[in-house]
């Protein structure tokens, strides 16, 4: 009985993680529908935003190694700090600002483009984000404190100790994220749906030339979706930066969320969500049941043999649209 209790509770921490690594997938998916490009940046994107929520909410200057070398002062914080959420909106505005940027000074050139070609865009997009946040804030690991609770759920340990006789350890962070990701999918199921501005998404994601003579503004709809990405990757940010500290491996993020799209589908919003507790789950219960029986550390690669099962046998993903091309 125990062992089967104990099971459930790696189940319920797999479902935790699962919800961690879909956050990071979301940003893929939205940029994905709209533009049909895969967009490598987008874990350097949660870094980014990241590290600029830190320096604001610490009072931090911005460019401060660099000013100093040239001036040779000793400029560092300003010597206030930012309520955090004042500092949470002032850093959504800098990720549109990022996003508007990102529309003039890269898409904007790069329209009718093979899809290799805005590919490659977004890996030398993710080099130089991932070197200005270094240049801008520094590249000491920061402690990320917004209030959110942390350690063990004792109200969930209190509750399935008396009905099972065993307490179940789930951090309270998983379950502020697995609240923060429904309301975020749902809020993001209807705006692709039921405004005009989703549709305006889907439409360019399908061709960007009919959209453009039907007077969509392709301009305008990048600067949206790579806004909306810029703010769940600030949402990612904030969870993952919150429970690991906010370094520069932060980034490395997105190749977890490489298997979660590749299950889910590159399309699907919800494909994201339950690609990741697909592979949450499947990675916790893998390392439980057959990680001891070859040596532990599964966790490291069973994601990617999933993910590669599935490109072989489902290549779409669970959700993904079927594409038939005549050749």
């Amino acid at each position: 009985m125990d062992q089967l209790l104990y099971a459930a509770e790696v189940v319920a921490n797999g479902l935790m993680a699962g919800v961690m690594y879909a956050l990071v997938a979301l940003g893929f998916v939205l940029i994905y529908k709209a533009s049909g490009v895969f967009n490598y940046a987008q874990g350097v994107l949660c870094l980014f935003a990241a590290l600029t929520l830190v320096g604001i909410q610490q009072g931090q200057v911005p460019f401060a190694h660099l000013i100093n070398a040239i001036t040779g002062g000793h400029l560092d914080h300003f010597g206030w700090t930012v309520p955090s959420a004042l500092a949470i909106v002032l850093t959504a505005a800098v990720m549109v600002g990022v996003a508007w940027a990102v529309n003039i000074l890269i898409l904007r050139h790069l329209v009718n483009q093979p899809p290799i070609i805005l590919f490659m865009a977004t890996i030398g997009l993710a080099y130089f984000l991932e070197g200005l946040g270094d240049v801008m804030w520094g590249a000491d690991v920061k402690t990320l404190d917004i209030g959110i609770p942390q350690g063990v759920s004792e109200t969930i340990e209190g509750w399935t100790d008396r009905a099972f006789g065993y307490g179940f350890f789930i951090d309270r962070l998983d379950l502020v994220a697995t609240a923060v990701a429904t309301a975020l999918v749902a809020a993001l199921v209807l705006f692709s749906q039921y405004t005009k501005q989703g549709r305006a998404m889907r439409a360019v994601a399908d061709d960007h030339q009919a959209a453009l003579s039907v007077g969509i503004s392709l301009r305008f709809i990048w600067v949206l979706v790579w806004s909306i990405a810029g703010f769940v990757a600030l949402v990612a940010g904030i969870m993952w930066g919150t429970k690991s500290g906010v370094q520069f491996s932060l980034s490395l993020i997105a190749l977890k969320a490489l298997p979660v799209l590749m299950l889910g589908g590159f399309t699907s919003i919800p494909g994201a969500i339950i690609g990741g507790l697909i592979i949450g789950v499947g990675e916790k219960l893998f390392e439980y049941f057959v990680g001891p029986m070859i040596g532990g550390a599964t966790e490291n690669w069973f994601a990617y043999v999933l993910a590669l099962l599935f490109l072989v046998f489902r290549p779409q993903g669970l959700f993904g649209e079927r594409i038939i091309e005549r050749v």
